[in-house]
């Protein structure tokens, strides 16, 4: 079985460990965790490969720039021949408060560029996706620099443990399945 998992970010120094980059964060993190594997840049994408549990999940990080993922997310669904089913994107979410995580069977973008282009450009909102709660704590007509900002200090604190969870959010989906990885962690508190 394989899976693809796309972790949504922006490429650049100057995007690194922001708000909207918690997607990168996330797949650096799982392929961090499996020894030896390295993302190595590649069409559309930085691309690494894990496995567990007998399933292979490939992460990308795409190189299209937030607006555009869905590039990169369809590319690579039609490379390695994965159907949406077995698709789980990972995004910020401003309508969820700091240290709340969900996985979701579907839905719109709430304004989500990068799930806005994905959307457009496999035709169908019916895939799975991680929101990882960073807040809407921002004056109003702030929003961009919020979401392209640095975390708190306070939340640095917390991120190593939210972003291990969000990574044995992707693991469950591979391998127990989106219902049972929803009803494991979406009850969950911060």
């Amino acid at each position: 079985m394989k899976y693809l998992v796309a972790g949504l970010g922006n490429i650049g120094s100057e995007y690194e460990h922001t708000r909207h980059n918690i997607g990168f964060d996330v797949v650096d993190s799982l392929a961090a965790g499996s020894e030896g594997v390295v993302f190595k840049s590649d069409r559309k994408a930085s691309v690494a490969t894990i496995k567990h549990k007998g399933r292979t999940i490939i992460l990308i990080k795409p190189n299209t720039y937030m607006n555009l993922s869905g590039e990169a997310v369809k590319y690579w669904l039609d490379k390695e021949k994965i159907s949406v089913e077995n698709l789980l994107v990972i995004a910020d979410e401003l309508a969820l408060p700091f240290g709340q995580i969900q996985i979701r069977p579907k839905g719109g973008s709430a304004g989500h560029n990068g799930l806005t282009n994905i959307i457009e450009e496999l035709n169908t909102e019916e895939f799975a996706r991680v929101r990882f709660g960073i807040g809407g704590d921002y004056p109003k007509g702030a929003q961009v620099n919020f979401v392209l900002g640095r975390w708190e200090a306070r939340e640095v604190d917390l991120l190593p443990d939210l972003i291990k969870t969000a990574g044995d959010i992707v693991k469950g989906f591979a391998t127990i399945g989106l219902q049972h990885t929803m009803n494991a962690y979406n009850k969950r508190k911060a």
